[in-house]
């Protein structure tokens, strides 16, 4: 069995951000100090229980937060809603929000004040997607499918704009978006395209490579939009795929007849779940790597200012970006 790995994979700039943040937040602390994060800082199970192992607690509530408490913001954003209930309760906020999903929100927030309407194209539940709307409720209009369009209630379709998930499927938005245009021709596309460079890099990735697999494997939560869309863009070339917590999760009956095995991994998914399961090929399996790289994407964020006030306050300097 011959193992190939898809680059780019894993971590992007985003994701390694928000980790370091809450690390360098628990490096920080005294012993009798308590973190608290709202939502998961990532949606990955392993990074998950690693931070609640160093002690940070996640809350799925800011009421669940102690008064005057340190909170961190998760990487998929929030409403101006929450952060007014967490000055409210007079809590020390950090804000680990991806600056690519910041773009999007201040995108929404322009457009709404220029009395624009505007339709987010994603999935309606996701913490991305809620936050998003919760900058502007009554200038949004969320659409998941092509069909949802139909419902749209468009008062001038001059000053209309559709935004994007950052984490989306490309092929998928691609398809509502052309069915907007279709629907509402004047429609304006935003400055910059809103799906993100990982997520774009990593479906191109798949996409090209996949056709030439037996097998995908994509690392990565359930929970995590941006790995499943890797399991769907593998499928949609005709290679069967499943994504992975973790090695423990791998059927030994998919492995039956394939002779080429392609690994890839969503965005907030540790290189090192890919390393465990190239072991497990290599022995139980008679695999064979035959590449073993990762590309560098180039990508670098600052840490916020939310983070360095914290810091400073203790006597502490963060490093100026995370890659």
């Amino acid at each position: 069995m011959q193992i190939r790995l898809s680059n780019p994979r894993g971590f992007c700039a985003g994701v390694r951000m928000a980790i370091d943040i809450v690390d360098e937040i628990l490096d920080a602390m005294d012993e009798n100090e308590k973190l608290y994060v709202y939502h998961e800082i990532v949606h990955n199970r392993h990074v998950v229980d690693r931070l609640k192992e160093r002690g940070a607690i996640f809350v799925e509530d800011i009421s669940e937060v102690p008064q005057s408490s340190v909170v961190v913001f998760s990487a998929h954003g929030v409403s101006p809603a929450i952060k007014e209930q967490a000055k409210n309760r007079s809590l020390i906020s950090i804000d680990a929000t991806c600056p690519l999903v910041t773009k999007v929100h201040a995108e929404a927030i322009r457009y709404a004040k220029r009395g624009w309407q505007i339709i987010l194209i994603g999935h309606r539940n996701h913490q991305e997607v809620v936050g998003t709307y919760g900058e502007a409720p009554d200038s949004i209009q969320i659409v998941e499918t092509p069909e949802d369009i139909q419902y749209l209630h468009i008062i001038d379709p001059s000053k209309l704009i559709y935004l994007t998930q950052t984490t989306l499927s490309i092929d998928d938005a691609e398809i509502i978006i052309n069915a907007l245009k279709e629907a509402f021709p004047e429609i304006n596309a935003p400055p910059n395209d809103d799906i993100c460079y990982a997520t774009t890099n990593r479906q191109t990735a798949v996409r090209d490579e996949a056709p030439d697999a037996d097998l995908v494997l994509v690392v990565g939560s359930q929970n995590s939009s941006n790995s499943l869309r890797l399991t769907e863009i593998s499928k949609a070339v005709g290679t069967p795929s499943y994504l992975v917590d973790d090695v423990s999760m791998i059927n030994p009956h998919w492995l039956e007849g394939v002779d080429n095995i392609l690994i890839t991994a969503g965005a907030s998914a540790p290189e090192r779940l890919v390393v465990e399961i190239i072991e497990h090929l290599t022995s139980s399996f008679n695999g064979e790597l035959i590449e073993e790289s990762v590309v560098d994407e180039g990508m670098f964020f600052s840490m916020p200012n939310s983070l360095r006030n914290y810091l400073e306050g203790k006597d502490i300097t963060v490093e100026g970006e995370v890659q």
